[in-house]
């Protein structure tokens, strides 16, 4: 599947724009760490786009909807990889695309609600805001802390770490991404 493919697809699906630039910053994340861990950026970063492509179509039935369209495209590893992108769906973790995802999914969402309440954004955040944003539960309270926790650990990297990776991507991006 083609990144243009990919977009079609999530367009169809998505109207958003709030979803679309969810999307699109986990896209962007999961294309570096494809980079950093010399795995398929290409496929990881339409894991990315995709992962809530059908969310607000069918909340009731994501990720079913956009995984079956997957698997009928012949995209197995990436339809997985969807399916497997919240714990408590209980989808085995088989690949190190399916840790990056559920990894990368709600922490890259976190990090940017911080930078919305920085007046200069992502600009000068830091590692350590990030991690005592986490431990406020009235912050952002609709991120679900254990899949945070959950992710780095299943990934395989130190928490600050990742949390650092991620700040440095959205940096990057910073004016595509408006943060």
């Amino acid at each position: 599947m083609t990144r243009a493919d990919a977009y079609t697809l999530l367009v169809s699906l998505t109207k958003s724009t709030s979803l679309l630039r969810h999307m699109r910053s986990i896209e962007l994340v999961m294309e570096a760490y494809a980079e950093k861990l010399g795995q398929d950026k290409n496929a990881w970063g339409i894991a990315g786009l995709l992962h809530d492509a059908d969310y607000e179509a069918y909340p009731e039935q994501h990720p079913n909807i956009i995984v079956a369209q997957l698997l009928a495209l012949g995209e197995t590893e990436i339809a997985h990889a969807i399916s497997a992108h919240y714990t408590k769906w209980n989808v085995p973790y088989e690949t190190l695309m399916d840790k990056a995802l559920l990894a990368c999914d709600e922490l890259t969402g976190f990090i940017i609600a911080c930078c919305q309440v920085r007046p200069d954004g992502i600009s000068s955040l830091e590692v350590k805001s990030v991690v005592k944003k986490l431990k406020d539960k009235g912050f952002a309270a609709k991120v679900e802390r254990d899949e945070v926790y959950k992710g780095a650990e299943l990934l395989g990297v130190d928490l600050n770490d990742h949390i650092g990776f991620i700040i440095s991507v959205l940096k990057n991006n910073r004016e595509e991404l408006g943060i």
